[in-house]
C-alpha cells in the first residue's frame, strides 16, 4: 500500500509593482514601451479601459445608453474622442464615466497583474495618484516634463485644440503633486536616447529591488 506524502503549496505572493505615471503627453508609452524591450510585462490601465468598453460589453450600452449614439462610431464601437469632448467640460459626465468604469479596469488589472511572468511589472496608469492607486505599487515611477511641452505635445499628437489639452491638465495631478509622491523620476524633455538611458538604470535597480521582496 503506498503513502501519499503531504506536501506544503507556498502562497504566490504578488510581483512587485512599479507604478508609471504622468500627465498627458509626457511620455509614457515612450518609457513603457522602453520596459518592455527589456522584457517586462506592461499592464496598460489605457489599454484595460478599452477593453471594458469594446463593442458589445455592457459598459459601452451604458455609456451610449446615457449620451446617445454620437459617442459611437459607425461600426458601433465608442469614438473615444467624442467621449472625451464631453467628459471634460462636464465634472457630472465625468464622474459618472468614472463610477462606471474605475471598477472594472481595477479588477482586470488584478488579474493582468497576478498573470505577470517577468521579474517585476510596470502598472502605467495616467491617474494613478488621482485614483489612490499608488497604494497598491511598490514604488512610483513619474515621467516628468513642463507643461508648455505637454500641451504642444498633446495638441499634435490628437490633432485637440490646445484648449482641451489644458482642461484635461487641469483635472488632473498637478505637476507639484506627482513629483511629491514619486520614488523614481525620468525626465522627458530630450531625445529617446537620453530617455532610454534613464530607464536602463531604472531597470537595473528594480530587478535588484524586485528580487529582495522574493
Amino acid at each position: 500500500m503506498s503513502k501519499k506524502t503531504a506536501t506544503a503549496t507556498a502562497p504566490v505572493l504578488p510581483p512587485f509593482i512599479v507604478g508609471l505615471t504622468g500627465g498627458i503627453a509626457s511620455g509614457k508609452t515612450a518609457v513603457s514601451d522602453h520596459f518592455k524591450s527589456l522584457g517586462i510585462d506592461i499592464i496598460d490601465a489605457d489599454v484595460v479601459a478599452r477593453q471594458v468598453v469594446e463593442k458589445g460589453t455592457p459598459a459601452l450600452y451604458a455609456i451610449a445608453e446615457r449620451f446617445g449614439n454620437k459617442i459611437l462610431n459607425t461600426d458601433g464601437s465608442l469614438d473615444r474622442t467624442a467621449l472625451r469632448n464631453i467628459v471634460f467640460n462636464s465634472a457630472t459626465d465625468k464622474s459618472w464615466l468614472n463610477e462606471l468604469t474605475h471598477p472594472l479596469v481595477r479588477a482586470q488589472m488584478q488579474v493582468q497583474i497576478h498573470a505577470a511572468t517577468s521579474v517585476y511589472v510596470v502598472l502605467a496608469v495616467p491617474l494613478l495618484i488621482e485614483n489612490g492607486l499608488n497604494a497598491m505599487v511598490d514604488r512610483v515611477l513619474v515621467v516628468d516634463v513642463p507643461e508648455s511641452l505637454q500641451i504642444a505635445r498633446g495638441a499634435a499628437r490628437d490633432n485637440s485644440a490646445q484648449a482641451l489639452i489644458q482642461n484635461i491638465i487641469n483635472a488632473q495631478a498637478s505637476r507639484q503633486q506627482r513629483l511629491e509622491l514619486a520614488d523614481d523620476i525620468v525626465v522627458n524633455d530630450r531625445d529617446l536616447a537620453h530617455l532610454h538611458c534613464q530607464v536602463d538604470k531604472l531597470h537595473k535597480n528594480y530587478l535588484t529591488l524586485a528580487h529582495k521582496k522574493r
